[in-house]
Parts: structure tokens; C-alpha cells; sequence
């Protein structure tokens, strides 16, 4: 329910809107509209009458159009007057332009030009001598041709004017050319065939698309008309009709010429308005919302929408029937029966009436009644399909073999033709396959053919239906005995067609697609691949499919490290079920819980078996050099319960050190399981894995609550608050990712993206994870994402574009969060904000994201990012995000764009620290080797020969136990540099640094002082930063390959 804060709230934001994108009709405006359409009609009246005009004026497009006996002497237009939105008074900005409709004058046409596309002809040669004129006028900056609705048959002219609007810049005039009158109604029958090269067997077809391409020149006048009696003088229905433009526009997949556009939705206002389902005292939100309700439920569209003559309360079946068999989509016009949807397909009204659906959803659920969602998020194929797939078909003259036009257009026809194999071939793993192709007409492709238009690519976005039928391996076909549909399954799939028998003793046609588990994402780009190749003239480097263009982000050497997944749940178990089973120490373990992201599939690299971290006793065969090196993966330990555990906070954590080395010590006894102990921590080894465990009490974090009133919260108690949130998290996200199986894959390429961007030290795996959790827990206005790319896209998306200073993040996986919680979070949110006007920058914490768990958002961000670091972040996450958006959508083929997704500038930092790369613990991981050509070069350094990354043949000598004491637990050369660098210069600088394998940090100055010291050293001043750098160097000796100036520090006097 929508509390009344809600309303007033959305009412205020839809005025706000309303101001921004209304165009202000003020006299000084319409004054320039009409000095530019008055230019306009000027250029007009200049071409003389009775000019012969001949298809040298568009060669190209005659020959490819097919018409003849095009020539007529040019006649004036009957009239020339403003129409469209601005007519109507509701223009939405910034995309303004004025339609400026011309009557084609009779005199220009013969009877039964209506044949053969002899008008089409005709109109277009019209416009090529209006365009020849205005292009002599010095009022006119430029002529370009364009296309009604997408439809090449009827070009239309963009002018802009010489004179610069203000308000609008970009502002155009789009000349329409009209035909009332021009020919008999009953010739353009749906039934009717007008094109005689249409014909089956020398039957003649009907041509209902390529009639309706005439009638709507015919009726455009009319409706125009009808419109405006409809919308002048009613301000919330124009409003209402703005704030849908708005809707639409962003939502491309829909505002498309197959399926909405601004008249067509003024067409539906109308409807509604006339059938009194608007009624004049709704505001505009309402009418939005009654709009598209009726949109996305109404029975009536299976039947048609007509508007009733006056007196008349049905149309009779006979006029009905015509329509619906024509189209799939029936908006009749009042005045006769003419389908102004008759471009709309079926899967275009099929995803209307999804994102109509989707949009009430955020109506419902959304804050502010779902404003953000519905008017500012933009839905863009990128961001709403699951798979995209380019097809390249420049040149490819196939697509127009059986001639450009017949009844509809040869572009259509092949949209539907890939449409058509898709839908076969993917079957029940998809739920929508949107094909659209742009045809963008030019000067070019009037005067030298249409085969250019194929220049575009041609776009199609899939929505899978689930994960699990997309990933199937196996597709069933028809029966043996099924010998009809059997011989179809065969004639679609040729040879990859295959007779089986199944487990349940069915023998049946199939398609079998094996493949390795962590490469099933790619199962539907083979089918797609291989069905189109199959049935369509193209060639595979000619078929782009966006769907594992990043997984080379996510491989250690030629496989995906995920893949050993399975093995480490199997170590996982022996180790829980062996802790479970110790008796010799006073308290049983009650609950083992991993904690380590590798365990809940969210890890970039989780390990894999390291041949050294074994049991005692186990044979050891090593094929290569073992790395040195292995990640310990933390294990949380609870214990029976009991009265007898200390009071004092560090006695607790004294306790749990002992208990540790018990366990660790019976561990080793009992099943010979290697383990190595400090105070802290105890490691064990099984199965390939080293294993951190860890004791988690509960008394410690009720110290903890006890101590926090005095802000003096003492180390030792922040172990058992860190588990607590650590485990709390950990069961959230593993449910999480059983719920949606692109979970993973998407959390991993988001922390691959922070690390390479230098941003480890800002964003902890947690918080990355909860940010994508909330991509998928709250999708609106999308469905929740079904790939790793687009679910990567939305990641960046939100980082980039979230309103971080003044909401928090909320994330509630189980639905658990009370309205009590989410008070509580709002009360912490303000809170945290108290400080926002006297210095944004001290706003802590900057990223504020909220769990069942962590109300206050203390676990992730308490510290960072702070607002500067935050600041930084969305400004790469926004430029990734167009960057990835491009490469979707437009005609990128080379590894090198997608590689820059994940290669950070490094001239963006003041100094810059490049590593040797052999030196780090795993340098499998590691992208791209740095380089710098830019700054000074104040230090250079030797690779130590002290560290390898890999056990050298040498170290293999000696029996097993001497290997594994060489085996480098939790040694990471990085974090060990990074934390020396940072003690001895946190003051001075910040470094950024990629904590999955980099080979860069990045430096930025922080506050510079010029001043003395202080009185203790006077005499010292502050140190040059080339001596700085230097002595960094020193640091990190051995591992340091250079280091770079770039930008001396500001000095603070």
C-alpha cells in the first residue's frame, strides 16, 4: 500500500519531471517554429510548377523498389501544416522535433498508382525535389533523409534549421508527406493483392502490410484531427501521455517501429478516453497506471481495439475478421478499417505488455511508487536480455535475393526468418527472442540502391526461460515411431540429429551438446551458432553472440578454477565429519561452518588441490612444480555449550587458542591429518586443502554489545563480532546462490573488475557480494539477470548510478526484515548523515548497505569507501558500464575492447609501483603485465631469488614431510608489502592495489605540508617525494621492478 509521505513524494517528483522534459510553448519559442517552418514552406514555394521530375532524381531507389512509370510534372503540396506531438502540445524533450505534414497534390498520380509500389515511387521522387530545393535555402543548415518508422519504402526528410533553438538544440522538423483522398478505399482492401510479383504458383497474394503502407498516408490528416479533439484542453491527459513517452523512450527493446512509439501511445490514450476507462478527474499518474494496466491485462486486445462510430455499439464480424487474420495486433481508426498498428508484431506486443507488467510491479513495490525504476533506469537490450547476438550482414545480398520489397520488406522478412530458426532451435531454454535490424536510409541509398542498408547490424536479444533448461545438454525430439516429425527434427538439425535411447526406455530423435560444467553458459550460443549457419546464409565470423566474452577474467591457466569446486566440498565434509567426531577435549563440536567465499561459489580463484597439503602418510606424485604457496580457507567452530568459559574478554580468546591446539593435536593423532599451529590460528591440511579454524562464542559478542557504550572496544572482542557477521553472511549468500545459479558467476567477475581497478582495499568481497546479491533479490524494472555479462552490467550500473549520499542500500535476502528493522535502518541511515552539511566528506559510512544481520551497516563499509574513495569508484563503474554497453550493442569484435574493461589507467594515479610479476604468490592470476612510458623513473629494482612461486626441482628433494614444511601458508607478498608501505606512510599517501594478482599499486598524494615538522625538528623539513619513492623501493626490495612519478604532490602551506 502506498503510505500518503509516498504519494505526496511521487507527486512532487512527477512535477519536477514534467517541468524538465515539457517544452515551454511560449511566445518567444513558437515564435522560432514558426520562422523555421515558415522558411520551410518559403524553399517550397520557390519550385516551379510543372517541373518534370524522373527517377534520375532517385535511381537507386526506383530500380530497387521496382516501379515504373514514375514520372509526373511537380505540382505544389494542397497544404503544408504542423502536426505530431507539438500540434498536441506534448513534445517531450530532449528528442524534439515538429512533424510538418505535406499534401501530396493529386495531380502528381495517376489512378492506379496504388500498383506495383508506383506511389512509393512517386513519394519519395517528391520529397528528392523538396529536399534539392531546401538544401539552396541559406535558412536551412541541413537536409538528411530518415525513414517512417523504420519502413525504407517511405522515406521522410529531417530539417534543421539555420537558427539555433535555445531550449531545444537539437531541435528538427520531420517532413511527412500526406495522401488523403489520393485513392479508392476498396482497392487498398487487406485482401486485395496490389503487387503482381506476389504470387504462389501464379496465384496472386494478398498484400495486407504493403496496403496498410499506403492507407496510413491516407488517414494521417484524419487521426491527426481526432487527436487533437482528444488532447487540447485536457492537461492531465497530455501530461499522462508525456510521462509515457518518457516510460518508453527509455525502455528501446519497446519504443521500437515494430511495436511502440508516441502516436501510437496518444492512439491508446484516446481509446481509453472515448471508451471513458479515463475520466477527466484522474491525475496523470493515474492515468499511466490505469494505461498500463490495460495494456499488459486486457482481454480486448485478443479481439482488437476499434473506436465506435457514433450511434454504433459493435463492429460487425465481417470487418473484424479481415484485420485479425492480417495482424496480431488490431488498433483500428475511427473513421474506417484501417490498422494503425499494422507494424506492430506479435513479440513486440508480447514484450509491451511484459515491461507494462514489469513497470506495475515497481509501481506496487518501488519506493516513490517506483519512480526511479520507471522513468530514469534506462532498459536497453544490454541491460534486459540475457544473451545478445549480432548479426553482421554488410554485403550480404541474400537477405534481398527475392527482391527488396513484395508485400512487406525484405529486412522484415529476414528478421522473421531469424526469428523463426531461433525460436525452433532454442525451444523451451528461452522464454522471448527479440530480432530487430535499424535501416538507416541515406543520400547514398536513394540515389545508388538499398543494398547498402544492411550496413547496421541485425540485433537479437534472448530472456532465457531458467537456468536449467538453458544449460541442458540434451534435447529430445519426436518418437521413432513418429516418422512425419521425426523426418522434420532431422531435415532442421542434419547431422548433429541423433536416434537414443533413454534411461525410461524411450526411443527418440535428440540433439546432444557435451560440454565440461563450467563452460554450460556456452551450450546456447553453440545451438544459436549452429542453427543459424545451417538454415542462414551467414559465416561464423559474421555471428557475434555476447555471453563468455569475460570469462578469460575468470581462467587460471586454460580452465576455470570453479570447476574444482566439488573436490572442495568433499574435503569440507571429511574435515566437518572428523571435528564432529573428537572426544578428547572437554567440549564437543556442535557446528562447522566454512566460511571462505570459495565455499558459496563466489570466490575468483577458490583453490585447487595442492599435491603437498595431504594427510601424512599419502604417496605424493608430482607431474610439475607445485606452486609454493596456499590459501588457508577459513572454518568456523562452535562448541557445546557451558557455564564454565571465562568472563574476561581476553581470557576467552586465551581459551579458545587452547582448545584450537587440542583439536589440532587430536586432529593429527586420530587420522594422521597434518596441521600447523600459532597462537591465533590453526591450520589443517586435507585433501589438497589447507583449512583455518576458527572458534566463534557467543559470550564473546555479548562482551562485546557490553563494552561498546565507552567506544572502547578492545581487539580481542572484535574476533567474535567479525565471525558472527562472517557467519551470518556466509549462510545468507549460500542460500542466495541456490536460488539463482548466475549468482556466482557474476559476483566473480564484479570482484575481478574491483581488484583490477586498484580498488581492493576499498570494497571487501562481502560488500561486493551483497551489492550483486541486491541486483537479483531487487531486479525491477528488469526480471532477475540470467547471465554473467548482464548481470555484470547491472552491477556496474548500480555502483555507478546509485544515490549513495542520501539512501542507504538495503539488502534482505530471506524477506525477514520487519518494519520495526527497516525504521531502524532508516533511524542509523539519518544518523550517519547528521555530519552531511558541514563536511559531505566526513559522511561514514559513505556506502551505506544494510542486512538482516547488520542493520547499521558496521560489518563492510564502516570505513571504507569514504566519500572520496566512493566518489572514484562510480566514476570508473559508470565509464566501464558505457564501455560494456557499446560493446554489446554495437559492431566490436576484437578481445582488446573487452580486455580494456578490466585495464585500469594507470597516468590516473601520482605515482605508480610496478612489481615483478613472477614474484607474486600466483602469477597465473595476473591479466596484463604493467607497463609505464610516462613520469620519472626515480627507482628500479632486481627480482629477489630468495622467493618462487613454484617449489623449483630443487626443493623437491627430501621426503614428503620436508615438502609440505616448504609449502607457504597464507603468504602473499603483496599484502605484506602493502601493510609495511602503509605503517611508515599512511600520513603521507594512499595505495591502491589489486589483491587477486596485479602488478601495479597506484599512489595518490595525500595532505602535503610545506611547514616544519615541529618544534622536536625544526630543522627537518618534510622529504622530497622522489626520496619518498626511493625509500618505498627499498621496502619492497626484490619485489619492486619500478617505481614512477607522475604528479608531484600539491604543497599545503
Amino acid at each position: 500500500m502506498e503510505s500518503v509521505a509516498d504519494t505526496n513524494s511521487v507527486d512532487l517528483k512527477v512535477t519536477e519531471l514534467l517541468k524538465e522534459v515539457q517544452l515551454d510553448y511560449s511566445p518567444a519559442f513558437t515564435k522560432e517554429v514558426d520562422d523555421a517552418v515558415s522558411a520551410i514552406k518559403g524553399a517550397i514555394d520557390k519550385i516551379p510548377e510543372n517541373l518534370k521530375v524522373t527517377a534520375d532524381e532517385a535511381p537507386g531507389f526506383v530500380r530497387d523498389i521496382g516501379a515504373d512509370k514514375v514520372e509526373f510534372e511537380f505540382k505544389k503540396p494542397k497544404s503544408i501544416a504542423v502536426g505530431g506531438s507539438y500540434a498536441l502540445q506534448c513534445s517531450v524533450k530532449p528528442e524534439v522535433n515538429v512533424d510538418l505534414l505535406v499534401r501530396l497534390p493529386k495531380e502528381c498520380f495517376h489512378e492506379k498508382d496504388y500498383l506495383n509500389y508506383r506511389y512509393h515511387a512517386k513519394r519519395c521522387l517528391y520529397l528528392c525535389v523538396i529536399k534539392k530545393f531546401l538544401m539552396s535555402s541559406s535558412l536551412i543548415q541541413k537536409v538528411e533523409w530518415s525513414t517512417l518508422q523504420n519502413e525504407v519504402r517511405k522515406p521522410v526528410l529531417i530539417v534543421y534549421p539555420g537558427m539555433k533553438l535555445v531550449e531545444v538544440p537539437e531541435f528538427c522538423i520531420r517532413i511527412i508527406p500526406t495522401a488523403p483522398s489520393l485513392f479508392s478505399i476498396p482497392k487498398l482492401h487487406l485482401n486485395r493483392n496490389n503487387v503482381r510479383a506476389l504470387n504462389q504458383g501464379g496465384i496472386p497474394q494478398a498484400t495486407p502490410k504493403y496496403n496498410s503502407s499506403i492507407l496510413e498516408d491516407m488517414f494521417i490528416e484524419d487521426m491527426e484531427e481526432f487527436l487533437k479533439k482528444t488532447f487540447l484542453g485536457w492537461k492531465e491527459l497530455q501530461e499522462a501521455l508525456m510521462l509515457l513517452k518518457v516510460w518508453a523512450r527509455q525502455r528501446t527493446p519497446i519504443y521500437a517501429y515494430d511495436c511502440l512509439n508516441g502516436f501510437l501511445i496518444s492512439v491508446i490514450l484516446s481509446y481509453l478516453a472515448d471508451r471513458d476507462r479515463i475520466k477527466k478527474s484522474m491525475k496523470a499518474m493515474h492515468i499511466l497506471r490505469v494505461t498500463l494496466n490495460f495494456i499488459a491485462t486486457s482481454e480486448l486486445w485478443k479481439h482488437g481495439l476499434y473506436f465506435m462510430p457514433k450511434g454504433q455499439n459493435a463492429i460487425p464480424k465481417e470487418k473484424r475478421l479481415p484485420l485479425k487474420e492480417s495482424f496480431p495486433v488490431v488498433i483500428c481508426s475511427p473513421s474506417t478499417n484501417f490498422n494503425l498498428a499494422f507494424r506492430m508484431t506479435g513479440v513486440g506486443f508480447l514484450e509491451l505488455q511484459d515491461e507494462s507488467a514489469l513497470t506495475l510491479e515497481c509501481i506496487k513495490k518501488g519506493r516513490d511508487c517506483g519512480f526511479e525504476e520507471i522513468f530514469v533506469t534506462r532498459v536497453d537490450y544490454p541491460a534486459k536480455y540475457d544473451h545478445i547476438i549480432r548479426l553482421n550482414l554488410k554485403g550480404n545480398s541474400k537477405v534481398y535475393a527475392s527482391g527488396f520489397f513484395l508485400d512487406d520488406e525484405c529486412w522484415r522478412l529476414y528478421e522473421q526468418k531469424v526469428h523463426n530458426v531461433l525460436i525452433q532451435g532454442l525451444s523451451d531454454r528461452v522464454k522471448t527472442v527479440r530480432v530487430t535490424w535499424r535501416n538507416m536510409l541515406s543520400e547514398c541509398s536513394i540515389k545508388d540502391g538499398l543494398s547498402t542498408l544492411n550496413a547496421e547490424p541485425l540485433l537479437i536479444g534472448i530472456s532465457v526461460s531458467s537456468l536449467d533448461k538453458a544449460f541442458r545438454i540434451v534435447n529430445i525430439g519426436p518418437d521413432a515411431d513418429n516418422k512425419e516429425e521425426a523426418l522434420k527434427f532431422r531435415k532442421f538439425w542434419g547431422e548433429k540429429a541423433e536416434l537414443r535411447r533413454f534411461k525410461d526406455g524411450k526411443i527418440a530423435e535428440s540433439t546432444v551438446w557435451e560440454s565440461d560444467q563450467w563452460k554450460r553458459h556456452i551450450i546456447l550460443k553453440r545451438i544459436s551458432e549452429y542453427v543459424l549457419l545451417r538454415h542462414l546464409s551467414v559465416s561464423k565470423e559474421n555471428i557475434m553472440h555476447i555471453v563468455d566474452q569475460l570469462d578469460f577474467s575468470l581462467l587460471y591457466g586454460t580452465e576455470d578454477p570453479i570447476s574444482s569446486s566439488g573436490s572442495l566440498l568433499g574435503a569440507f565434509e571429511i574435515l566437518s565429519k572428523q571435528l564432529r567426531l573428537i572426544e578428547d577435549i572437554p567440549l564437543k563440536v556442535s557446528t562447522v561452518q566454512p566460511l571462505d567465499s570459495a565455499f558459496r561459489f563466489s570466490s575468483v580463484f577458490p583453490p585447487e588441490p595442492h599435491p603437498l597439503a595431504n594427510e601424512k602418510g599419502t604417496f605424493l606424485r608430482l607431474r610439475s612444480l607445485p606452486p609454493s604457496c596456499i590459501r588457508p580457507l577459513e572454518v568456523m567452530i562452535q562448541l557445546e555449550g557451558s557455564g564454565n568459559w571465562p568472563m574476561d574478554d581476553v581470557a576467552i580468546e586465551k581459551t579458545k587458542s587452547a582448545f584450537l591446539l587440542k583439536i589440532g593435536e587430536s586432529l593429527q593423532n586420530n587420522w594422521g591429518m597434518t596441521c600447523t599451529a600459532t597462537e591465533d590460528d590453526v591450520d589443517v591440511f586435507v585433501s589438497g586443502y589447507a583449512f583455518r579454524l576458527k572458534i566463534w562464542h557467543e559470550r564473546g559478542l555479548t562482551l562485546l554489545r557490553r563494552e561498546t557504550g565507552n567506544d572502547q572496544v578492545k581487539q580481542v572482542s572484535n574476533m567474535d563480532r567479525e565471525l558472527y557477521f562472517r557467519s551470518q553472511h556466509s549462510s545468507m549468500i549460500n542460500g542466495l546462490q541456490g536460488c539463482y545459479a548466475a549468482y556466482g558467476p557474476v559476483v566473480r567477475l564484479a570482484k575481478r573488475w574491483v581488484a583490477s581497478h586498484l580498488f581492493s582495499a576499498c570494497l571487501v568481497e562481502e560488500a561486493i557480494e551483497l551489492l550483486v546479491a541486491y541486483i537479483f533479490l531487487k531486479p525491477l524494472p528488469f526480471n532477475a539477470p540470467s547471465s554473467r555479462i548482464t548481470g555484470f552490467l547491472r552491477f556496474l550500473r548500480l555502483l555507478a548510478d546509485y544515490d549513495w549520499t542520501f539512501s542507504a542500500l538495503v539488502v534482505d535476502i530471506n524477506n525477514d526484515l520487519t518494519p520495526n528493522d527497516e525504521k531502524e535502518i532508516s533511524d542509523n541511515f539519518m544518523s550517519s548523515r547528521k555530519t552531511y552539511e558541514e563536511n559531505v566528506q566526513s559522511v561514514n559510512p559513505a556506502m551505506f548497505l544494510a542486512t538482516a544481520y547488520d542493520k547499521a551497516s558496521e560489518a563492510w563499509t564502516r570505513f571504507s569507501p569514504n566519500s572520496m574513495e566512493l566518489k572514484r569508484l562510480m566514476a570508473y563503474a559508470g565509464s566501464s558500464a558505457n564501455l560494456l554497453t557499446k560493446l554489446i550493442s554495437e559492431d566490436h569484435n576484437d578481445s582488446y575492447r573487452w580486455e580494456c574493461l578490466f585495464k585500469t589507467p594507470l597516468n590516473n594515479y601520482d605515482a605508480v609501483i610496478l612489481l615483478h610479476g613472477d614474484k607474486l604468490p600466483y602469477p597465473q592470476r595476473l591479466l596484463f603485465s604493467s607497463e609505464l612510458n610516462q613520469g620519472v623513473h626515480v627507482a628500479r629494482g632486481n627480482a629477489s631469488k630468495v622467493f618462487h612461486p613454484f617449489l623449483l626441482p630443487g626443493d623437491l628433494n627430501g621426503n614428503s614431510e620436508d615438502l609440505r614444511n616448504k609449502l607457504l601458508v597464507n603468504f602473499d607478498p603483496m599484502r605484506c608489502f602493502v601493510g609495511d608501505v602503509e605503517k611508515e606512510y599512511s600520513n603521507t599517501f594512499k595505495l591502491w592495489y589489486d589483491s587477486l594478482g596485479g602488478d601495479a599499486v597506484g599512489i595518490t598524494w595525500g595532505r602535503y605540508s610545506s611547514k616544519k615538522r615541529g618544534r622536536e625538528e625544526e630543522a627537518e623539513e618534510v622529504k622530497d617525494p622522489t626520496d619518498i619513492l626511493k625509500d618505498v623501493g627499498k621496502v619492497g626490495k626484490g619485489f619492486v621492478r619500478g617505481i614512477y612519478l607522475l604528479k608531484a604532490p600539491r604543497l599545503i602551506g
